[in-house]
C-alpha cells in the first residue's frame, strides 16, 4: 500500500530553496510516529536535505543518477511492487509526490498556518482523487514550534 505524508502551508507550498521552510518540532515528531519501521520513498533532494538515513526506516531513494550509492536505489515500478506486500510511505518532493499520488490510498497531510513568501515546491493537488477527510486535528504551536497546525488523515 501506498501511503503519502507531508506538511504544507495554508497554499500547498511544502519547501523552498532545498528544505522545509518552517521549525515545526511537533510535526517532526508527527512525522516519525507514522513512518517508523516502514519502507520510505524519497527523492534524492529530499535525500539529500535529509542529511543522513532516517533512523530505523528502510530509506529507498529514486534518482536518475545511477552513480548514486548513498542509500538503497529503486525505480518507479521496484516501489510500486514493493508496495504490493508492503506499505510504503512517500515522503517527497514534489516530483516524487506526483509520481505516485494517482496510486496512494492514505495520506496524512499537516497544514502549517502560515504563508511562505517565495516557496518553489509544492504539495501534490489531491482534490480530484476522491479522498476523505477521516480525521483532523488542531494544534497550537509548541514550544519548539514557529506555527499552529492541523494534522490531517486522509482515505480513498
Amino acid at each position: 500500500m501506498l501511503t503519502m505524508i507531508f506538511a504544507c502551508d495554508k497554499a500547498g507550498a511544502i519547501g523552498k530553496e532545498g528544505s522545509l521552510p518552517w521549525k515545526q518540532s511537533s510535526d517532526l515528531q508527527f512525522f516519525k510516529q507514522i513512518t517508523l519501521n516502514k519502507n520510505v520513498v524519497m527523492g534524492r533532494k529530499t535525500w539529500d536535505s535529509l542529511g543522513r538515513p532516517l533512523p530505523n526506516r528502510r530509506n529507498i531513494v529514486m534518482t536518475r543518477n545511477e552513480a548514486f550509492a548513498e542509500a538503497e536505489r529503486m525505480t518507479y515500478e521496484q516501489v510500486m511492487a514493493l508496495a504490493e506486500n508492503e506499505e510504503v510511505v512517500i515522503i517527497g518532493g514534489g516530483e516524487i509526490y506526483a509520481l505516485f499520488l494517482d496510486h496512494t490510498k492514505e495520506l496524512h497531510r499537516t497544514v502549517v498556518h502560515t504563508l511562505v513568501e517565495d516557496a518553489d515546491t509544492y504539495a501534490p493537488n489531491f482534490d480530484h482523487l476522491g479522498f476523505h477527510l477521516l480525521t483532523e486535528r488542531h494544534v497550537p504551536a509548541g514550544p519548539r514550534d514557529e506555527h499552529p497546525m492541523t494534522f490531517q488523515h486522509w482515505i480513498v
